[in-house]
């Protein structure tokens, strides 16, 4: 779209992503009859084709192994990943970056590498039954003892678990700081304690894990003591804005189905597309796109450019927020367009929108987002908004 200006390597990458999206889509019905699942096979070979086309650890430094995309480049991908249902896109892995940074050569030979190169793979253990926007609100406990650590709680919405074999596991030292670990999900004492059904269909299950008296080497401790929020932070940051993306990308899609279903299906003998009604909801869709696009373009730009992270943190809150909101609009328009049809399981409209509203929900709610952007606004003024661009990459408590 105008305003993006994309140079041609991007535009490359974008191509890439996009072809290996289509060929994911046609899998999705089959997917969503059968709770998530492909062939194991199949499955196999879409991850090591994201792999080989450099889609999969695209965040991670290009000295490990990764790809080394901008941020930029990322959104780039997981717009386009965006456009599929049924989480099968989520075969592009994309490891935490962030740990590339400080883990120790053991953590990198052990977790970090194998994970680049598709070997291993991480789940979060973070969230708790009381403790989910508010990740400062977690009780799970790690206690020092001689050269290990014994590590205690229950840890709900483990996404991937079920297809993961190790975990970041946040908890708080006796002083109370925040600490985080490697954790191998076969270490003894941890146990699931039930695995819910979520309303979307996916073959990554959420399930609740128990951690009992899990005893690890003080090795798996990642960073130092106290570090373990500023993590989160970061993670959360590159989340926000890669889930604004995916959801430009289902936005995208629904547009496109919808509009071309509005022009095929006719009614009072007229295609439904020429009714304002219709026109309508598709304008107000498509408007609402570009506006989410720019955004989280731009936003990704700032990353890129190393602007000041507290300004960073903002931004990200905002894309997610308007983005995720956007699409949810977007979802429920497209299955008022398809009428009965978008109400069936096979259907695009009536996939995502389940699979859309959960985006409104993790990795901070949108109430959390708001209170995020109106701190930053009391701090910055209305400049966040870059109405001042004198105020952007100041370095504002």
């Amino acid at each position: 779209m105008t305003g993006t200006s994309l140079s041609a390597e991007d535009l490359s990458i974008q191509a890439k992503a996009r072809a290996f999206a289509d060929e994911l889509i046609p899998h999705e019905v089959t997917a969503e009859m059968n709770d998530g699942f492909l062939p194991d096979e199949l499955t196999k070979e879409h991850a090591q084709k994201a792999i080989a086309l450099g889609l999969s650890s695209m965040n991670m430094p290009k000295e490990l192994g990764g790809g080394g995309l901008t941020m930029l480049q990322q959104v780039l991908v997981s717009e386009q990943i965006g456009r599929v249902t049924n989480a099968l896109a989520w075969v592009v892995a994309t490891p935490a970056a962030w740990v590339a940074e400080i883990a120790s050569q053991h953590q990198l030979d052990t977790w970090v590498l194998p994970t680049i190169r598709g070997e291993r793979h991480e789940c979060y253990a973070i969230t708790e039954e009381i403790a989910g926007s508010d990740v400062d609100a977690i009780e799970a406990t790690a206690t020092p003892d001689g050269d290990e650590y014994v590590l205690n709680g229950e840890k709900w919405h483990v996404t991937s678990a079920n297809l993961t074999d190790y975990c970041f596991f946040q908890a708080k030292a006796p002083n109370g700081e925040h600490v985080m670990f490697f954790v191998d999900l076969d270490s003894p004492g941890i146990t699931t304690v039930r695995t819910p059904t979520y309303s979307h269909t996916v073959a990554h299950h959420h399930p609740i894990l128990a951690f009992t008296d899990v005893r690890v080497p003080a090795a798996n401790l990642i960073g130092d003591e106290g570090d373990g929020m500023r993590y989160t932070h970061e993670w959360f940051r590159y989340e926000r804005i890669m889930i604004a993306a995916r959801c430009c990308g289902a936005a995208e899609r629904l547009i496109d189905e919808a509009s071309a279903f509005a022009q095929d299906r006719k009614a009072f003998g007229n295609p439904i597309s020429d009714y304002q009604s219709i026109q309508f909801m598709l304008a107000d869709s498509l408007t609402e796109l570009w506006a989410a696009r720019l955004m989280t373009y731009a936003t990704a730009r700032e990353v890129d450019a190393g602007v000041d992270v507290k300004l960073q943190h903002a931004h990200c809150s905002m894309v997610k927020l308007y983005a995720s909101e956007m699409a949810n609009r977007v979802a429920d328009r497209a299955v008022q367009i398809f009428g009965g049809r978008g109400y069936m399981r096979e259907n695009v409209a009536e996939r995502f929108f389940r699979e859309l509203r959960v985006d409104r929900i993790w990795e901070g709610t949108s109430e959390i987002q708001r209170v995020i952007i109106a701190d930053q606004l009391y701090k910055r003024g209305v400049g966040l908004a870059g109405a001042n661009p004198s105020t952007n990459g100041g370095n504002q408590p």
